[in-house]
């Protein structure tokens, strides 16, 4: 593939992650206002996930079977299907009762959580720089926080919880990964699988026999599908763009994202925030990226799961 059509896929596909995470988190913001069933969202975009990874797979050239996992990878995985369900689950909640742009600010600490659990469980040290955009982080975060008109303590715990599962996936992702042999497109088919898997009995206790009974309107059951869709599209296209770029590229596309989510959900859904509230996310998003270029010269680790 020539040069400039390498570029024009690799745009193409920024383009259609970045669209699809932020037109999905207002799509949710929505459908939250009026389908008050964040679990049911939850198993939807886990679902679809799989589905689409399925999908892809049939499509693509990698035909190599993974390695039967061991029973060391099979626990490993069984917990990252675990802590991505809750992950999206309190991605949901968050979004139900918090504002996007709040919601993805407090997810920003992702990397204050990393750098906390990978001391605590592997006694990983962080690199030179790493600390001083930490603290950023956090101040960015309380800016925002307490500058938030509609501050609500549980959607904070719910970003938070949310941040720190993320946070949980990317130090055991690159160990399944090594383990059990799996593509990262693999690995994400196999964990969106299993994690709907394990949720679907409690979903069916708690959401199923209601949803069963009142039935779900027409038009909330067009938004979840094509919510679960954006959310699907988004964690493929960002698979794809993390197999063609550098880590750093990477890292500093993933960012702009997340300001183009926030940015946006302030444009579609016209959330009031006061300048200070601006600054705190400007904060915490500028430091994100430092972390990400402080992490990055260290020595380099396996490619993280797009979740």
């Amino acid at each position: 593939m020539r040069g400039w059509a390498r570029s024009g896929a690799l745009a193409a596909l920024c383009a259609l992650w970045f669209g699809c995470s932020a037109l999905g988190n207002v799509v949710g913001k929505l459908l939250l206002q009026e389908f008050p069933w964040p679990g049911t969202l939850a198993l939807a975009q886990l679902v679809g996930a799989a589905l689409l990874c399925s999908l892809l797979l049939s499509l693509s050239r990698e035909r190599r079977r993974p390695r039967a996992p061991r029973r060391r990878c099979a626990r490993c995985a069984a917990a990252l299907a675990g802590a991505k369900f809750l992950t999206a689950l309190c991605s949901q909640l968050s979004l139900w009762t918090v504002p996007v742009s709040y919601a993805h600010t407090v997810k920003a600490t992702t990397p204050l959580w990393t750098a906390g659990l990978a001391w605590a469980l592997f006694g990983e040290r962080q690199a030179a720089g790493v600390a001083p955009a930490l603290v950023l982080v956090a101040l960015g975060v309380a800016l925002a926080s307490a500058t938030e008109l509609q501050f609500h303590w549980g959607g904070l715990a719910a970003a938070l919880a949310a941040a720190a599962l993320l946070a949980l996936q990317h130090l055991y992702s690159s160990r399944l990964l090594a383990g059990a042999g799996w593509s990262p497109l693999r690995a994400l088919r196999a964990l969106s699988a299993l994690a709907a898997a394990l949720f679907l009995p409690v979903w069916a206790w708690r959401d199923g026999a209601a949803l069963a009974r009142d039935g779900v309107p027409a038009r909330a059951a067009a938004l979840l599908a094509l919510d679960a869709l954006l959310a699907a599209a988004a964690a493929a296209a960002a698979f794809s763009v993390l197999a063609r770029v550098t880590p750093l590229s990477y890292a500093v596309l993933s960012c702009g994202k997340r300001v183009l989510v926030v940015g946006g959900s302030l444009l579609a859904l016209r959330n009031p925030a006061p300048p200070l509230n601006v600054a705190g996310m400007a904060l915490a998003a500028g430091a994100v990226l430092l972390y990400q270029r402080a992490k990055l010269r260290a020595p380099a680790a396996q490619p993280l799961l797009p979740v």
